[in-house]
């Protein structure tokens, strides 16, 4: 094992001195390597998107067994030609996004994990349509305080032990994706990553307020909607199988973990507010709030796992897998995606072009930044359309001008890009993080979710693609 990690090293000091191609010596000032990339260069990625989405219908035993492998499989068929032909270039973009965005996403998602684990609610929660449309609801308003990641965690175990007894919840699993692990973090940049990035770049805390009537909108269709086809089918329900014991007061146990929550929260908005300065790692530049934040994440999971009682989550079935099954699948596609994100950052150089200068209308913001975030990362997805926004309306302009002129004299705009980065991010299962963690936590407790393209087809295309184009219609 010693000599393995020794020969691992090696090879690793020895890409940080690859020499770059001709390729990468060529690459334009303007765009960098995302002006030349092609736009096959994103295949490896929809190779994996397309192993998500297939392998576990074609060949599920495998697929359980070796989905690490399929993601490493992936990672290394586009990180091999990409290393030889741009070289330190290459190495820079691959760490890049492994110490940026990799790292700080899996230890956020890991520490609401491990905290959200540690918090039971114990009593008799019925799963009847009143009860899980006020759990969505406490869940969608819940989202952008503490996050659709946090709200995602906190919330899921309670509404899977609600309706434990029924037969037909896969529904109420999907509709909590599109409220509480989507749309309900709207309103703060608390709520979603892409949002925290305006935050970074001069809007506002309180400017994203301006998309309640859009939020608002969505969630009560979603809630109305939900409410009737949960109704439909609790009749189906045979009242049998409900628990006919006495009802159990409810109560929280681990409630200590709050405090943690309220520390991973702190944490993240510390390192939008503090500038510190940054730290060269293999000439990636980290900022210092960054490292101090995703310290203070460790600490608070630790202090979860160390101070929690072993009952509590034992009660909350708590286990490790679906924090690993998200680690070792976005480790996949967190590297695959490089070149999509590379190619979206050129803008008007690079091989989405086409698609950057058709973009004018808040409409066509709102589906430009929408559909891409329904599969890539949307954060930068966000960025991309922010920027570009800022580009066509500001041209020169420096960008904290430019940002304030933005949020004040273009504000369809600027709401546009944020709904659409938001909002869609619930048109699949990676277009969020927690959409997939609830997803294998359902799994995990025995929900049979349906596959990527059956909650596309029969979820998100039908609902929310429909809910969508009345939103473009009403206010973009």
């Amino acid at each position: 094992m010693k000599r393995t990690r020794i020969f691992l090293f090696s090879i690793f000091i020895a890409l940080l001195n690859f020499p770059s191609t001709g390729l990468a010596a060529a690459l334009p000032a303007k765009g960098g390597i995302g002006a030349i990339l092609p736009l096959w260069s994103a295949l490896p990625f929809a190779g994996i998107l397309l192993s998500i989405a297939l392998m576990p219908l074609i060949v599920p035993r495998f697929w359980h067994h070796h989905f690490p492998k399929v993601s490493a499989f992936w990672a290394i068929v586009f990180a091999l030609p990409f290393l030889f032909f741009f070289g330190r270039v290459a190495v820079h973009e691959i760490l890049h996004i492994i110490i940026i965005d990799y790292i700080p996403f899996i230890l956020l998602l890991w520490s609401l994990y491990a905290v959200s684990g540690g918090i039971y609610v114990r009593g008799s929660l019925k799963g009847t349509p009143v009860v899980n449309m006020v759990i969505l609801l406490i869940g969608t308003i819940l989202a952008s305080v503490i996050g659709t990641t946090g709200a995602s965690m906190l919330l899921i175990r309670p509404i899977l032990r609600s309706n434990a007894w029924r037969v037909h919840k896969v529904h109420t699993i999907v509709f909590f994706i599109f409220l509480v692990s989507n749309i309900g973090g709207s309103l703060t940049p608390l709520g979603d990553p892409p949002l925290f990035l305006g935050f970074l770049h001069g809007v506002p805390f309180f400017w994203t307020m301006h998309i309640l009537p859009e939020m608002a909108f969505a969630s009560v269709v979603l809630l109305a909607l939900y409410f009737i086809l949960d109704s439909y089918y609790y009749k189906k329900e045979s009242k049998t199988d409900a628990p006919d014991t006495e009802p159990e007061p409810l109560r929280i146990e681990g409630s200590s973990n709050f405090i943690f929550l309220a520390g991973i929260i702190t944490a993240v908005l510390f390192s939008g507010a503090v500038k510190l300065g940054e730290v060269d790692i293999f000439g990636i530049h980290q900022t210092i709030e960054n490292f101090i934040k995703d310290a203070i994440l460790i600490i608070m999971a630790v202090l979860s796992l160390v101070f929690t009682k072993a009952e509590v989550r034992k009660g909350n079935e708590f286990s490790w897998a679906p924090i690993l099954e998200v680690a070792y699948l976005f480790a996949g596609i967190f590297i695959t995606i490089i070149p999509a994100l590379a190619i979206l950052k050129a803008g008007e150089q690079g091989a989405l072009a086409w698609l950057i200068k058709s973009v004018n209308t808040p409409a066509h913001y709102f589906w430009a930044a929408g559909s891409l975030s329904s599969f890539l990362d949307n954060a930068p997805t966000y960025l991309t359309f922010f920027n570009s926004a800022l580009g066509k309306f500001y041209p020169g302009v420096p960008e904290a001008q430019a940002v304030a002129n933005l949020i004040v004299e273009k504000i369809p705009y600027l709401a546009a890009i944020s709904a659409g980065a938001v909002f869609m991010g619930a048109n699949t299962y990676i277009g969020n993080a927690p959409n997939f963690m609830v997803k294998s936590i359902a799994e995990e407790a025995g929900v049979n979710m349906p596959s990527f393209f059956g909650y596309m087809f029969k979820y998100s295309i039908p609902i929310l693609v429909v809910l969508f184009i009345l939103i473009t219609f009403i206010f973009f």
